[in-house]
Formats: structure tokens, sequence, C-alpha cells
């Protein structure tokens, strides 16, 4: 896998059912690139920012048949991706502001976005439609994340908010967890375990944080980086962290012990995005300095 060198930001999405084959990649130029590992070779998605002035990428996640991609973009629109015929699918409207997070359903049939208009939205993939709309956050929504059995779906909001919210889907019932800086404790990043038991959460404070979802307790703090947290991710199997940071650091964690287990310096600009492989075995960190790096997980 080559190092891209066209952008200014990456943000990237894995493909969890095509064995491995795609890479997909956003940046602030309004294009998403689609990447074929096994051929090294790339495709153009073109079609965000038409119609705005701001036009960057900020969020993309694969659908779990890994037949489709959706992005969501500065010029507030939501866009669904065919992957395999590398065309636009559907455009879904009615974010007031940029669209900073995407994320789809276990299932596939819901699709999640956050926005810098306070709101969560939920789209339905069926009809296209939005199906509901909450806004209990008091800032931009920076993150979205589906629990692994599709019944929670956390969201994280920046520094004037600085909380978590847990949304049960069936019930129509919001939980929040505090607990980041009340000074820079704005929440960057979210992601539960593979077993759904537990949320990560990267936030401004320069902290990362492990949050047990019976309990809506924080089970314990990880600390290492020296500027705000940009990106988490758990591994497959649940055992391993790993944070990007503005201090240009990827760091691995063990998720038993919260200690830290390597750090490993891509570039020389803050890592802005990262992704596991769905076997665990390669993680693919996307930078400011228009490069995305592929590094194998020992």
């Amino acid at each position: 896998m080559p190092l891209i060198n066209v952008w200014n930001k990456s943000k990237l999405g894995d493909n969890n059912s095509a064995k491995l084959r795609f890479l997909a990649s956003g940046s602030d130029d309004t294009i998403i690139k689609l990447w074929d590992l096994a051929t090294q070779q790339h495709r153009t998605l073109a079609g965000h920012g038409k119609y705005s002035g701001s036009r960057g990428i900020n969020s993309l996640a694969f659908s779990p048949d890994g037949k489709f991609l959706v992005s969501g973009s500065d010029d507030k629109t939501i866009k669904l991706w065919d992957v395999n015929l590398g065309i636009e699918v559907f455009t879904f409207t009615g974010h007031e502001e940029r669209v900073y997070a995407v994320a789809f359903s276990p299932l596939g049939k819901i699709l999640a976005s956050g926005s810098k208009d306070k709101t969560v939205k939920l789209w339905s993939l069926e009809t296209g439609k939005e199906v509901y709309s909450f806004k209990s956050h008091t800032d931009d929504v920076l993150s979205v994340t589906f629990s692994p059995d599709g019944k929670l779906l956390a969201s994280g909001a920046g520094g004037n908010d600085k909380t978590i919210k847990i949304l049960q889907l069936a019930e129509n019932k919001v939980k929040t967890l505090t607990g980041h800086s009340d000074w820079f404790g704005g929440i960057t990043s979210l992601a539960f375990s593979p077993d759904g038991k537990t949320l990560i959460s990267g936030s401004q404070d320069k902290t990362i944080k492990l949050w047990n979802l019976e309990t809506s307790q924080e089970i314990k703090t990880l600390s290492g980086h020296s500027d705000y947290i940009c990106a988490v991710a758990y591994s497959p199997n649940g055992q391993i962290l790993a944070s990007a940071s503005k201090d240009k650091t990827v760091k691995l964690w063990s998720v038993a012990s919260g200690e830290e287990i390597s750090s490993v310096k891509c570039t020389d600009s803050v890592i802005s995005s990262i992704a596991f492989s769905p076997d665990g075995k390669i993680l693919a960190a996307g930078s400011g300095d228009t490069t995305i790096t592929v590094f194998p997980i020992a």
C-alpha cells in the first residue's frame, strides 16, 4: 500500500466484509478515494462540495455488507456510494451545518449522523428519509457510533458540551456520561468494544476513557498523549486500543491493563484518523501531511 500524498487531511474507513480489499479515504479537496489493497489501485468518488464553499470530507463508513460507503461533508450533506460501481446512489439532506460524523447500524438499514448544528439524525437506507432527530447536545456533534447489537447509539460533542450521550433506541431514552476535563473536554471520537459492554472516548483533554455501559461509570483513564486525541479504535478482538493524536503519534494500549504497548510517530503532522483492518493485523493512519500510513500490528 503506497503512501497517499495528494490531500490536506485523510478520513479513513475499513471495509469489514470484502476480505480486506478496500480502504477509503477522504479529504479537504472534497474527493474520496477507494483503494484496492490487492491491486494497489484506486478509484475516485466525486460529488461533494458542488454547492458550498466549505467542501471537506469529515467522515466515512462502510456498510456492514461492504457494498456501500457513506460520507459526511462540510457541504451539509451525506452521500451514499456504491462501492462496486463507484457511483453516487443517494444524497441525504437535512442538516443545517457541516456533517462531522456518520455511522451505519449493524444491520445496515439505518444511518446515523452528527453535525455542527448540534443534532444527531437517523436516516432510513430503504426510504432515504430522516426517521429521527434529537438535539440534546449543546455543541457540535463530533462523533457517532452504534453498539454492535444496534440497540445503542453513542454521540460525543465539542468543548462547550463535553458530554457523551447514549441513546437507547427502543426505549427512546438518553443517558449522559461526563468526566472529561471541564476546560478542554470536547469528545472527538468514540468506539464500542466488540462485545458491546464498554465504550471508549477520545478527548481534547489529551485523555482516553473507558466506560462501563451497564453502570455508566468510568472504568479507567489512559494518559500519555501530549496533545488532544483525534481518533480512537478497538481492535476486532477487543484486546487492543489504538489512538491518534495532534501530537503526531499513534499509540497502542492494552485493554486489560490500560498500559501503553507502543507508540509510533508516523509523520510530522497531526494524525487525524485511524482504522483497523477486519482481521486486526493492519492499522491505517491518515495524516494532515497528505499521507496515509499502513503498518502491521504484531
